[in-house]
């Protein structure tokens, strides 16, 4: 709950993008195999996709943030002791396509099919 509350308030203007890099990568150390290789894994798509978007925790979940707003996130398997890890976009993620699309995706294992269907949507969702 503390957690949560922690991360829910919004980060000063000056608030140091490394500061949120390095909780980010420190929340993907502190998760059981296989979220942790995944969450290293989207973690570099993520930050090559789209360069722009900031790292940072959103309700204790590694997320990716424009102009401070949450953008997409990744949620382990542990943290809602889930058969599957989810990575999502959040209603700033510019995915809509008709009148209903995908916002959240099931993740067992990352392949090189799944990287670059991921790599599109973060290119697509910042644009």
């Amino acid at each position: 709950m503390k957690e949560t509350t922690l991360n829910q308030k919004k980060p000063s203007p000056r608030a140091d993008k490394a500061d949120g890099e390095s909780a980010v990568l420190a929340k993907i150390a502190e998760m059981p195999e296989p979220d942790r290789a995944m969450g290293k894994r989207l973690h570099a798509i993520i930050k090559a996709s789209a360069p722009a978007l900031s790292s940072r925790l959103w309700y204790g979940m590694p997320a990716y943030a424009k102009d401070g707003k949450v953008v997409c996130f990744f949620q382990s398997a542990q943290k809602f002791n889930t058969r599957y890890a989810t990575f999502g976009f959040s209603d700033a993620a510019n995915l809509d396509e008709g009148a209903m699309w995908p916002v959240a995706f099931a993740l067992k294992e990352l392949t090189a099919a799944e990287e670059a269907r991921i790599s599109a949507l973060v290119k697509k969702a910042v644009t």
